[in-house]
Protein backbone atom coordinates (compact mmCIF):
# COMPACT_ATOMS: atom_id res chain seq x y z
CA UNK A 1 0.00 0.00 0.00
CA UNK A 2 2.71 2.13 0.29
CA UNK A 3 3.48 2.92 -3.11
CA UNK A 4 0.18 3.02 -4.47
CA UNK A 5 0.02 6.53 -4.55
CA UNK A 6 3.08 6.43 -6.81
CA UNK A 7 1.61 3.97 -9.10
CA UNK A 8 -1.70 6.31 -9.39
CA UNK A 9 0.12 9.36 -10.29
CA UNK A 10 2.62 6.95 -13.02
CA UNK A 11 -1.00 5.74 -14.07
CA UNK A 12 -2.68 9.04 -14.50
CA UNK A 13 0.35 10.72 -16.07
CA UNK A 14 0.50 8.03 -18.73
CA UNK A 15 -3.12 8.23 -19.20
CA UNK A 16 -2.97 12.25 -19.99
CA UNK A 17 -0.18 12.09 -22.30
CA UNK A 18 -2.18 9.39 -24.28
CA UNK A 19 -4.78 11.22 -24.29
CA UNK A 20 -3.18 14.88 -24.90
CA UNK A 21 -1.31 13.47 -27.94
CA UNK A 22 -3.99 10.70 -29.66
CA UNK A 23 -6.72 13.74 -29.49
CA UNK A 24 -5.03 15.02 -33.08
CA UNK A 25 -4.62 18.47 -32.13
CA UNK A 26 -0.47 18.59 -32.87
CA UNK A 27 0.78 17.48 -36.35
CA UNK A 28 2.53 14.12 -35.94
CA UNK A 29 5.71 12.91 -37.34
CA UNK A 30 6.46 9.52 -39.14
CA UNK A 31 10.48 9.19 -38.85
CA UNK A 32 12.38 5.48 -38.66
CA UNK A 33 14.09 6.12 -35.77
CA UNK A 34 11.79 5.92 -33.03
CA UNK A 35 13.63 7.42 -30.74
CA UNK A 36 13.41 10.90 -32.49
CA UNK A 37 9.55 10.31 -32.75
CA UNK A 38 9.40 9.77 -28.94
CA UNK A 39 11.53 13.12 -28.44
CA UNK A 40 9.12 14.86 -30.47
CA UNK A 41 5.82 13.41 -28.48
CA UNK A 42 7.42 13.54 -25.30
CA UNK A 43 8.58 17.82 -26.41
CA UNK A 44 4.60 18.55 -26.61
CA UNK A 45 3.85 16.90 -23.31
CA UNK A 46 7.01 18.71 -21.80
CA UNK A 47 5.14 21.62 -23.03
CA UNK A 48 1.85 21.05 -21.75
CA UNK A 49 3.38 20.14 -18.12
CA UNK A 50 5.12 23.46 -18.40
CA UNK A 51 2.90 26.04 -18.92
CA UNK A 52 2.12 28.77 -16.78
CA UNK A 53 -0.62 31.51 -16.35
CA UNK A 54 -0.09 35.12 -15.84
CA UNK A 55 -1.95 37.02 -12.88
CA UNK A 56 -3.26 40.89 -12.54
CA UNK A 57 -0.28 42.24 -10.61
CA UNK A 58 2.64 40.53 -13.30
CA UNK A 59 -0.13 41.78 -16.32
CA UNK A 60 0.20 39.07 -18.44
CA UNK A 61 -3.00 37.81 -19.74
CA UNK A 62 -2.99 34.01 -20.99
CA UNK A 63 -0.53 30.98 -21.06
CA UNK A 64 3.06 31.36 -21.02
CA UNK A 65 6.00 28.76 -20.97
CA UNK A 66 8.14 28.33 -17.65
CA UNK A 67 11.35 26.98 -16.81
CA UNK A 68 12.62 25.93 -13.52
CA UNK A 69 14.44 28.78 -11.30
CA UNK A 70 11.95 31.72 -13.55
CA UNK A 71 11.43 34.66 -12.08
CA UNK A 72 10.95 37.20 -15.40
CA UNK A 73 9.52 37.08 -18.69
CA UNK A 74 12.63 37.28 -21.08
CA UNK A 75 11.86 38.59 -24.38
CA UNK A 76 14.71 36.17 -26.22
CA UNK A 77 13.26 33.33 -24.84
CA UNK A 78 9.64 33.58 -25.84
CA UNK A 79 10.91 34.77 -29.49
CA UNK A 80 12.76 31.28 -29.16
CA UNK A 81 9.80 29.30 -28.07
CA UNK A 82 7.48 30.94 -30.81
CA UNK A 83 9.89 29.24 -33.00
CA UNK A 84 8.28 25.77 -32.37
CA UNK A 85 4.59 26.98 -31.23
CA UNK A 86 4.31 28.16 -34.20
CA UNK A 87 3.91 24.32 -34.61
CA UNK A 88 1.14 23.29 -32.49
CA UNK A 89 -1.83 23.67 -34.54
CA UNK A 90 -2.70 27.08 -32.32
CA UNK A 91 -3.05 24.75 -29.30
CA UNK A 92 -0.20 26.76 -27.54
CA UNK A 93 -0.63 30.18 -29.22
CA UNK A 94 2.75 32.37 -29.14
CA UNK A 95 1.04 35.35 -29.89
CA UNK A 96 -0.03 36.32 -26.66
CA UNK A 97 3.57 36.09 -25.03
CA UNK A 98 4.72 38.20 -28.22
CA UNK A 99 2.31 40.57 -27.73
CA UNK A 100 3.13 40.85 -23.98
CA UNK A 101 6.31 42.72 -24.52
CA UNK A 102 4.93 45.39 -27.38
CA UNK A 103 2.38 45.93 -24.71
CA UNK A 104 5.20 47.13 -22.43
CA UNK A 105 6.94 49.25 -25.39
CA UNK A 106 7.79 52.74 -23.99
CA UNK A 107 7.55 56.30 -25.50
CA UNK A 108 10.87 56.14 -27.19
CA UNK A 109 10.21 52.24 -28.24
CA UNK A 110 12.51 50.74 -25.71
CA UNK A 111 11.19 46.94 -25.51
CA UNK A 112 13.15 45.88 -22.24
CA UNK A 113 14.82 42.22 -22.06
CA UNK A 114 13.35 41.14 -18.95
CA UNK A 115 9.72 41.80 -16.87
CA UNK A 116 8.91 40.86 -13.42
CA UNK A 117 6.89 37.87 -12.88
CA UNK A 118 5.73 39.72 -9.52
CA UNK A 119 4.93 42.58 -11.18
CA UNK A 120 5.40 43.24 -14.44
CA UNK A 121 7.56 45.69 -14.09
CA UNK A 122 11.35 46.03 -16.14
CA UNK A 123 13.86 44.26 -14.52
CA UNK A 124 17.40 46.21 -15.07
CA UNK A 125 20.86 44.95 -13.89
CA UNK A 126 24.07 47.07 -13.46
CA UNK A 127 25.45 44.46 -16.39
CA UNK A 128 22.91 45.46 -19.00
CA UNK A 129 21.43 48.74 -17.45
CA UNK A 130 19.38 49.09 -20.90
CA UNK A 131 17.69 45.56 -20.86
CA UNK A 132 19.07 45.65 -24.36
CA UNK A 133 19.08 41.39 -25.97
CA UNK A 134 19.31 39.39 -28.95
CA UNK A 135 16.92 41.59 -31.32
CA UNK A 136 14.35 38.81 -33.36
CA UNK A 137 11.56 40.34 -33.49
CA UNK A 138 11.13 41.24 -36.81
CA UNK A 139 12.57 37.29 -37.39
CA UNK A 140 9.83 36.09 -35.64
CA UNK A 141 6.89 38.47 -37.42
CA UNK A 142 7.80 37.45 -40.38
CA UNK A 143 8.23 33.36 -39.42
CA UNK A 144 4.43 34.13 -38.04
CA UNK A 145 3.41 35.57 -41.04
CA UNK A 146 4.28 32.40 -42.99
CA UNK A 147 1.97 30.52 -40.84
CA UNK A 148 -0.81 32.48 -40.43
CA UNK A 149 -1.52 34.43 -43.34
CA UNK A 150 -2.23 37.53 -41.23
CA UNK A 151 -1.51 40.93 -42.91
CA UNK A 152 -3.50 42.78 -40.35
CA UNK A 153 -1.17 41.87 -37.79
CA UNK A 154 1.94 42.67 -39.59
CA UNK A 155 0.25 46.27 -40.59
CA UNK A 156 -0.67 46.83 -36.20
CA UNK A 157 3.36 45.52 -35.36
CA UNK A 158 5.13 47.14 -37.69
CA UNK A 159 5.38 50.57 -35.72
CA UNK A 160 5.76 48.88 -32.84
CA UNK A 161 8.64 47.23 -34.55
CA UNK A 162 10.07 50.45 -35.93
CA UNK A 163 10.43 52.17 -33.09
CA UNK A 164 12.02 49.15 -31.31
CA UNK A 165 14.67 49.52 -33.69
CA UNK A 166 15.01 53.44 -33.55
CA UNK A 167 15.36 52.53 -29.77
CA UNK A 168 18.17 50.17 -30.39
CA UNK A 169 19.96 53.02 -32.96
CA UNK A 170 19.73 55.94 -30.68
CA UNK A 171 21.19 53.86 -27.88
CA UNK A 172 23.61 52.08 -29.15
CA UNK A 173 24.56 53.12 -32.36
CA UNK A 174 28.56 54.43 -32.81
CA UNK A 175 30.06 57.57 -35.04
CA UNK A 176 31.53 54.85 -36.94
CA UNK A 177 28.07 52.75 -37.85
CA UNK A 178 28.57 49.59 -35.98
CA UNK A 179 26.75 48.75 -32.27
CA UNK A 180 28.46 48.58 -28.90
CA UNK A 181 26.19 46.80 -26.23
CA UNK A 182 26.78 44.89 -23.06
CA UNK A 183 28.51 41.48 -23.66
CA UNK A 184 25.19 39.95 -20.98
CA UNK A 185 23.14 40.50 -23.88
CA UNK A 186 23.85 38.00 -25.88
CA UNK A 187 23.98 34.60 -24.02
CA UNK A 188 27.41 33.65 -24.40
CA UNK A 189 28.38 33.43 -20.68
CA UNK A 190 31.34 33.36 -19.40
CA UNK A 191 33.37 33.96 -22.80
CA UNK A 192 36.77 35.80 -22.22
CA UNK A 193 35.17 38.92 -24.38
CA UNK A 194 36.26 41.75 -21.57
CA UNK A 195 37.80 43.86 -24.35
CA UNK A 196 35.15 43.49 -26.71
CA UNK A 197 33.58 47.22 -27.81
CA UNK A 198 31.65 45.75 -30.98
CA UNK A 199 30.90 42.49 -30.74
CA UNK A 200 30.45 40.97 -34.10
CA UNK A 201 27.17 38.91 -33.14
CA UNK A 202 24.63 41.76 -32.01
CA UNK A 203 26.08 44.30 -35.24
CA UNK A 204 24.93 40.98 -37.08
CA UNK A 205 21.80 40.19 -35.54
CA UNK A 206 20.77 43.72 -35.95
CA UNK A 207 21.73 43.28 -39.37
CA UNK A 208 19.29 40.76 -39.75
CA UNK A 209 16.60 42.49 -37.93
CA UNK A 210 16.91 45.07 -40.63
CA UNK A 211 16.86 42.72 -43.59
CA UNK A 212 13.55 40.80 -42.71
CA UNK A 213 12.05 44.06 -41.65
CA UNK A 214 12.56 45.06 -45.51
CA UNK A 215 11.01 41.71 -46.25
CA UNK A 216 7.69 42.40 -44.31
CA UNK A 217 7.73 45.76 -46.31
CA UNK A 218 7.30 43.52 -49.22
CA UNK A 219 5.10 41.08 -48.11
CA UNK A 220 2.53 44.89 -47.37
CA UNK A 221 3.65 46.34 -50.72
CA UNK A 222 4.88 49.27 -48.57
CA UNK A 223 7.93 50.31 -51.11
CA UNK A 224 9.37 53.00 -48.10
CA UNK A 225 9.94 51.17 -45.46
CA UNK A 226 11.17 48.10 -47.63
CA UNK A 227 13.61 50.39 -48.98
CA UNK A 228 14.73 52.21 -45.81
CA UNK A 229 15.12 49.15 -43.95
CA UNK A 230 17.60 47.69 -46.97
CA UNK A 231 19.39 50.68 -46.78
CA UNK A 232 20.19 50.22 -43.15
CA UNK A 233 20.91 46.63 -43.93
CA UNK A 234 23.29 47.43 -46.27
CA UNK A 235 25.17 49.91 -44.73
CA UNK A 236 25.73 47.77 -41.78
CA UNK A 237 26.36 45.17 -43.97
CA UNK A 238 29.03 46.72 -45.30
CA UNK A 239 30.83 47.87 -42.09
CA UNK A 240 30.73 44.25 -41.09
CA UNK A 241 32.70 43.15 -43.92
CA UNK A 242 35.07 46.19 -43.86
CA UNK A 243 36.15 45.62 -40.50
CA UNK A 244 34.93 42.62 -38.95
CA UNK A 245 36.44 40.59 -41.72
CA UNK A 246 40.08 39.15 -41.37
CA UNK A 247 41.32 38.30 -45.07
CA UNK A 248 43.91 35.92 -43.56
CA UNK A 249 42.45 33.71 -41.20
CA UNK A 250 38.82 33.94 -42.60
CA UNK A 251 36.75 34.64 -40.21
CA UNK A 252 34.74 37.28 -39.03
CA UNK A 253 35.85 38.84 -34.90
CA UNK A 254 35.47 41.14 -32.66
CA UNK A 255 36.56 44.90 -32.50
CA UNK A 256 37.95 46.07 -29.11
CA UNK A 257 37.05 50.37 -29.08
CA UNK A 258 39.88 51.04 -31.16
CA UNK A 259 38.63 48.98 -34.05
CA UNK A 260 41.19 46.04 -33.58
CA UNK A 261 39.94 42.61 -34.18
CA UNK A 262 40.08 40.36 -31.40
CA UNK A 263 41.32 36.51 -32.36
CA UNK A 264 38.58 34.58 -30.40
CA UNK A 265 36.69 32.55 -32.68
CA UNK A 266 32.95 32.47 -30.63
CA UNK A 267 29.92 30.96 -32.70
CA UNK A 268 28.76 34.57 -32.31
CA UNK A 269 30.37 34.90 -35.77
CA UNK A 270 28.36 32.71 -37.59
CA UNK A 271 25.00 34.86 -37.20
CA UNK A 272 26.26 36.58 -40.27
CA UNK A 273 25.51 33.91 -42.27
CA UNK A 274 21.77 34.19 -41.40
CA UNK A 275 22.32 37.77 -41.96
CA UNK A 276 23.49 37.15 -45.44
CA UNK A 277 26.28 38.96 -44.93
CA UNK A 278 29.07 36.91 -46.56
CA UNK A 279 29.33 36.31 -50.49
CA UNK A 280 29.88 32.89 -50.94
CA UNK A 281 33.84 32.85 -50.95
CA UNK A 282 33.21 34.08 -47.23
CA UNK A 283 30.68 31.86 -46.48
CA UNK A 284 32.30 28.75 -47.96
CA UNK A 285 35.63 29.52 -45.73
CA UNK A 286 33.25 29.74 -42.62
CA UNK A 287 31.71 26.43 -43.52
CA UNK A 288 34.90 24.62 -43.51
CA UNK A 289 35.33 25.70 -39.85
CA UNK A 290 32.00 24.26 -39.45
CA UNK A 291 32.50 20.80 -40.66
CA UNK A 292 35.98 20.74 -39.14
CA UNK A 293 36.12 18.97 -35.81
CA UNK A 294 39.45 20.98 -35.14
CA UNK A 295 37.52 24.04 -34.93
CA UNK A 296 33.01 24.03 -34.67
CA UNK A 297 32.86 20.86 -36.09
CA UNK A 298 32.33 18.35 -32.92
CA UNK A 299 30.55 15.43 -32.54
CA UNK A 300 28.08 17.55 -31.21
CA UNK A 301 28.27 19.89 -33.49
CA UNK A 302 29.18 23.68 -33.23
CA UNK A 303 30.43 24.60 -29.80
CA UNK A 304 30.40 28.54 -28.51
CA UNK A 305 33.82 28.39 -28.95
CA UNK A 306 36.22 27.43 -31.39
CA UNK A 307 37.62 23.49 -30.13
CA UNK A 308 41.12 24.80 -30.85
CA UNK A 309 40.69 28.27 -28.56
CA UNK A 310 43.29 28.67 -25.64
CA UNK A 311 39.66 28.71 -23.42
CA UNK A 312 38.13 25.44 -25.09
CA UNK A 313 37.07 23.24 -22.58
CA UNK A 314 35.39 19.83 -23.07
CA UNK A 315 34.04 19.41 -19.64
CA UNK A 316 32.07 22.66 -20.61
CA UNK A 317 33.07 24.73 -17.98
CA UNK A 318 30.27 27.18 -18.86
CA UNK A 319 29.98 28.48 -22.25
CA UNK A 320 33.55 27.27 -22.92
CA UNK A 321 33.11 23.91 -24.68
CA UNK A 322 29.02 23.56 -24.15
CA UNK A 323 26.79 23.53 -27.25
CA UNK A 324 23.60 25.85 -27.06
CA UNK A 325 20.54 24.53 -28.57
CA UNK A 326 19.60 28.50 -30.01
CA UNK A 327 22.70 28.81 -31.62
CA UNK A 328 22.58 25.42 -33.10
CA UNK A 329 19.21 26.17 -34.55
CA UNK A 330 20.95 29.60 -35.63
CA UNK A 331 23.79 28.23 -37.39
CA UNK A 332 22.05 25.59 -39.30
CA UNK A 333 19.58 27.94 -41.09
CA UNK A 334 22.23 29.81 -41.97
CA UNK A 335 23.61 26.98 -43.37
CA UNK A 336 20.25 26.31 -45.26
CA UNK A 337 20.70 30.38 -46.94
CA UNK A 338 24.35 28.73 -48.59
CA UNK A 339 22.67 25.52 -49.76
CA UNK A 340 24.29 23.12 -47.42
CA UNK A 341 20.98 21.80 -46.73
CA UNK A 342 22.42 17.97 -46.84
CA UNK A 343 24.78 19.34 -43.94
CA UNK A 344 22.24 21.28 -42.24
CA UNK A 345 20.43 17.57 -42.11
CA UNK A 346 23.18 15.80 -40.83
CA UNK A 347 24.07 18.26 -38.17
CA UNK A 348 20.58 18.45 -37.17
CA UNK A 349 20.61 14.73 -36.58
CA UNK A 350 23.43 14.07 -34.61
CA UNK A 351 22.77 17.21 -31.95
CA UNK A 352 19.62 15.64 -31.34
CA UNK A 353 20.85 12.00 -30.96
CA UNK A 354 23.45 13.54 -28.07
CA UNK A 355 19.92 15.52 -26.16
CA UNK A 356 18.13 12.12 -26.37
CA UNK A 357 21.37 10.16 -24.59
CA UNK A 358 21.09 12.55 -22.08
CA UNK A 359 17.40 11.62 -21.45
CA UNK A 360 18.62 8.24 -20.81
CA UNK A 361 18.57 7.17 -17.65
CA UNK A 362 22.07 6.07 -16.37
CA UNK A 363 23.09 3.76 -13.15
CA UNK A 364 20.77 6.27 -10.52
CA UNK A 365 20.33 9.15 -12.23
CA UNK A 366 17.31 10.34 -14.27
CA UNK A 367 17.64 11.88 -17.84
CA UNK A 368 16.38 15.18 -18.51
CA UNK A 369 16.20 18.39 -21.51
CA UNK A 370 18.29 21.15 -20.61
CA UNK A 371 19.51 24.48 -21.84
CA UNK A 372 23.06 23.50 -22.88
CA UNK A 373 25.10 19.97 -23.74
CA UNK A 374 28.81 18.88 -23.93
CA UNK A 375 30.47 19.19 -27.29
CA UNK A 376 32.27 15.72 -27.62
CA UNK A 377 30.47 13.68 -25.20
CA UNK A 378 27.71 12.69 -23.49
CA UNK A 379 25.96 14.46 -20.90
CA UNK A 380 25.28 18.59 -19.77
CA UNK A 381 29.04 21.14 -19.26
CA UNK A 382 30.19 21.30 -15.61
CA UNK A 383 32.42 24.37 -14.15
CA UNK A 384 35.57 23.49 -13.70
CA UNK A 385 35.84 24.81 -10.52
CA UNK A 386 32.68 23.68 -8.69
CA UNK A 387 29.27 24.71 -9.64
CA UNK A 388 27.35 27.43 -10.48
CA UNK A 389 23.96 27.86 -9.99
CA UNK A 390 21.59 28.21 -12.96
CA UNK A 391 23.76 26.56 -15.94
CA UNK A 392 22.83 24.89 -17.80
CA UNK A 393 19.00 25.24 -17.39
CA UNK A 394 16.98 22.12 -16.65
CA UNK A 395 13.99 21.88 -18.75
CA UNK A 396 14.76 24.81 -20.52
CA UNK A 397 12.35 24.27 -23.41
CA UNK A 398 13.28 27.50 -25.16
CA UNK A 399 16.30 26.36 -25.86
CA UNK A 400 15.74 22.35 -26.78
CA UNK A 401 12.50 22.24 -28.40
CA UNK A 402 14.24 24.31 -30.90
CA UNK A 403 15.56 21.34 -32.06
CA UNK A 404 13.34 18.63 -31.23
CA UNK A 405 10.86 20.19 -32.68
CA UNK A 406 11.40 22.77 -34.80
CA UNK A 407 14.49 21.36 -36.72
CA UNK A 408 12.82 17.96 -36.42
CA UNK A 409 9.98 19.63 -39.03
CA UNK A 410 12.08 21.18 -41.04
CA UNK A 411 15.30 20.14 -41.40
CA UNK A 412 14.90 16.20 -40.32
CA UNK A 413 12.07 15.76 -41.86
CA UNK A 414 12.40 18.72 -44.48
CA UNK A 415 9.37 20.54 -44.63
CA UNK A 416 9.39 24.21 -45.61
CA UNK A 417 5.42 25.93 -45.12
CA UNK A 418 4.11 29.04 -46.73
CA UNK A 419 0.60 29.63 -45.72
CA UNK A 420 -0.34 32.69 -47.83
CA UNK A 421 1.46 31.04 -50.59
CA UNK A 422 -0.34 27.79 -50.25
CA UNK A 423 2.48 25.65 -50.71
CA UNK A 424 4.77 22.88 -48.93
CA UNK A 425 7.90 22.34 -49.93
CA UNK A 426 10.01 19.54 -48.81
CA UNK A 427 13.44 18.49 -49.32
CA UNK A 428 14.80 15.11 -48.63
CA UNK A 429 18.48 14.19 -49.25
CA UNK A 430 17.42 10.76 -50.50
CA UNK A 431 13.59 8.97 -49.72
CA UNK A 432 12.93 7.45 -46.40
CA UNK A 433 10.02 6.47 -44.61
CA UNK A 434 8.93 10.18 -43.18
CA UNK A 435 6.39 12.74 -43.04
CA UNK A 436 4.01 14.72 -41.17
CA UNK A 437 0.41 13.83 -40.49
CA UNK A 438 -2.14 16.47 -39.33
CA UNK A 439 -0.72 19.52 -39.66
CA UNK A 440 -2.00 22.67 -39.80
CA UNK A 441 -2.26 24.99 -42.65
CA UNK A 442 -4.81 27.80 -41.15
CA UNK A 443 -8.24 25.96 -41.25
CA UNK A 444 -6.82 23.15 -44.07
CA UNK A 445 -5.01 20.08 -42.48
CA UNK A 446 -2.44 18.18 -44.27
CA UNK A 447 -0.54 14.79 -44.04
CA UNK A 448 2.58 13.72 -46.40
CA UNK A 449 4.46 10.60 -45.86
CA UNK A 450 6.36 8.69 -47.62
CA UNK A 451 6.10 4.73 -48.12
CA UNK A 452 7.92 2.05 -50.01
CA UNK A 453 5.33 -0.67 -51.74
CA UNK A 454 5.68 -2.96 -54.32
CA UNK A 455 5.16 -0.16 -56.84
CA UNK A 456 8.21 1.70 -55.58
CA UNK A 457 8.67 4.87 -53.39
CA UNK A 458 5.01 6.75 -53.28
CA UNK A 459 3.93 9.83 -51.35
CA UNK A 460 0.11 9.61 -50.15
CA UNK A 461 -0.92 13.12 -49.83
CA UNK A 462 -4.56 14.23 -47.97
CA UNK A 463 -5.93 17.72 -48.01
CA UNK A 464 -9.02 19.30 -47.13
CA UNK A 465 -8.37 21.99 -49.30
CA UNK A 466 -5.80 22.81 -52.50
CA UNK A 467 -2.24 23.83 -52.10
CA UNK A 468 0.73 23.39 -54.17
CA UNK A 469 3.33 20.96 -53.20
CA UNK A 470 7.06 20.72 -54.43
CA UNK A 471 9.40 17.79 -53.71
CA UNK A 472 13.26 17.78 -54.08
CA UNK A 473 15.03 14.83 -53.71
CA UNK A 474 18.83 16.36 -53.98
CA UNK A 475 20.41 12.31 -54.46
CA UNK A 476 18.37 12.25 -57.62
CA UNK A 477 18.34 15.79 -58.62
CA UNK A 478 14.52 15.44 -59.15
CA UNK A 479 12.35 17.94 -58.44
CA UNK A 480 8.92 18.97 -59.15
CA UNK A 481 5.63 21.31 -58.17
CA UNK A 482 2.12 19.78 -58.11
CA UNK A 483 -1.19 21.09 -57.24
CA UNK A 484 -2.71 18.76 -54.63
CA UNK A 485 -6.08 18.96 -54.49
CA UNK A 486 -8.74 18.51 -51.54
CA UNK A 487 -9.02 14.59 -50.57
CA UNK A 488 -6.99 12.17 -50.64
CA UNK A 489 -4.11 11.05 -53.51
CA UNK A 490 -0.43 9.37 -53.99
CA UNK A 491 2.29 10.36 -56.61
CA UNK A 492 5.05 7.95 -57.43
CA UNK A 493 8.49 9.00 -57.22
CA UNK A 494 9.54 6.72 -60.57
CA UNK A 495 7.03 8.78 -62.52
CA UNK A 496 8.78 12.41 -61.61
Amino acid sequence: MIYEPNWLMLIGCFFKEFIFLSNEVLPKINFYDQDFIDLYDRSWVRILDNRKEGSQTNKFEGVYLGCEGQTTFNLYENCLSSLFLNYSNQTFSPFPMIDYFYSRQEEDGAIRCDYSLENGLPVLTEENPEGICIPLLAYVEFFFYHKIANKKRLKEIVPKLEKYFDWIKATFRQENGLFSVPLEALDLGNLPRDDVFYPVDFNAQLAMNALYMSYIGDILNDKELSFRFKRMYFALKTRINNLMWDSEKKFYFDLDKAENKLDLKHIGCFWTMLAEIPNDERAASLIKYLKDPEFFGTDNPFPCVSADSVCYNEKGNGHTGSVIPAFTYMVIKGLEKYGEAVFARECAIRTLYFVIDTLSPEEDKNGDVWGAYLSDKEGIPHWVKGEKEGFPVKKDLSQVCLLSITLMIENIIGFEISLPRKTVYWTVPSLEVMGIENLSLKRNFITILSNKNVRGWEIRLESEKLYYFTIEILDEKKKKTLPIPSGKCSMLIDKL
